[in-house]
């Protein structure tokens, strides 16, 4: 199974940019489809982003769409999220996610292997 670490998370003001990645070792990552979620406090782990396992195709909820963007590098078995424009309601823990069928999935039931989560705070 691969496992997933989360990075780059952290304190940004409103309207910065931060940069996550995610790292897998173990498995075929370039086989998997891939994805952000995120969770604030109290809430429900919600969907973020999502991409196909060769990156030619990704899936964006409506809330961060034309904010961020997601890619991945698949020789070194690493994702990435780019969040621009940041506001304090995207402050949330960010979790990837890996989904060995290599689906383009956005239920978070898709996904098998998940990581840790990295903080994201975005201060007003």
């Amino acid at each position: 199974q691969v496992q997933l670490v989360e990075s780059g998370g952290g304190l940004v003001q409103a309207g910065g940019s931060l940069r996550l990645s995610c790292t897998a070792s173990g498995g075929t990552f370039s086989t998997y489809g891939l994805a952000w979620f995120r969770q604030a406090p109290g809430q429900e782990r919600e969907f973020v982003s999502s991409i196909s396992w060769s990156g030619s195709t990704t899936y964006v909820a409506d809330s961060v769409k034309g904010r961020f963007t997601i890619s991945r590098d698949n020789a070194k078995n690493t994702m990435y999220l780019q969040m621009n424009s940041l506001k304090p309601e995207d402050t949330a823990v960010y979790y990837c996610a890996a989904d060995e069928l290599g689906r383009l999935a956005y239920r978070r039931a898709d996904f098998g292997s998940w990581g840790q989560g990295t903080q994201v705070t975005v201060s007003s």
